[in-house]
């Protein structure tokens, strides 16, 4: 897409308050000024920030349960999806990236945009298990290896919000071979080839083909 899509545009999609745009015009200006240090972001989509990384995650806000109760996200990164919904007024979130210096970056962006969000310096393979009733993730993994990921956060009725790619097909046939859930797949407002995952367990026995 070449059209422009900066502050106003996200505001009109998200209908969030002028207060939070200005937070994350702060986000903005602490993303843009760590990436000249280190790779936070594929430097192509800078000039596309805010259609890229902020309204590609914040499309799922209106997916998730009206009050969550704690919501994971892994291999979070420079904080997409976790940290955008944080700004959007989510609470008790859990962001968990293995990058320290990306782990140093989400606690500057949350401490000066006032947000409050738990980071987690640790891959997600390590985290010790603890209930959440939503986990998303964003271009971590291949979809089994984030099912498997997931898992042992999910207590009953918890979903799985995944942002994936065009190859999603491939993987949800795989993933459905070995794991016991139900999807929703639900095109992205952002990328005409990606698409939202939203899995559920269909029961609590697990895998289905171990």
């Amino acid at each position: 897409m070449t059209d422009e899509f900066g502050p106003n545009e996200f505001l009109n999609c998200t209908g969030v308050s002028r207060e939070t745009l200005a937070r994350f015009e702060v986000y903005a200006a602490i993303l843009t000024k760590w990436q000249s240090r280190m790779n936070l972001v594929g430097p192509a989509s800078i000039p596309d920030l805010w259609r890229r990384h902020f309204w590609d995650s914040a499309q799922i806000f209106p997916l998730l349960p009206k009050i969550p109760d704690g919501l994971l996200d892994f291999g979070t990164g420079a904080g997409f999806p976790g940290l955008v919904l944080a700004l959007m007024g989510v609470e008790n979130i859990h962001l968990v990236e293995s990058n320290s210096r990306k782990c140093t970056f989400l606690r500057e962006v949350a401490r000066e945009t006032g947000v409050k969000v738990t980071v987690h310096n640790t891959r997600i393979e390590k985290l010790p298990p603890f209930p959440v009733n939503v986990v998303t993730a964003r271009a971590v993994a291949p979809l089994p290896l984030l099912v498997e990921y997931a898992w042992p956060f999910m207590a009953p009725g918890s979903i799985c919000l995944f942002l994936k790619g065009k190859q999603f097909k491939d993987e949800l046939t795989k993933t459905e071979k070995l794991w016991d859930i139900r999807v929703h797949t639900l095109n992205s407002s952002v990328d005409p080839e990606g698409v939202i995952l939203q899995l559920e367990r269909s029961n609590l026995n697990g895998v289905r083909n171990p």
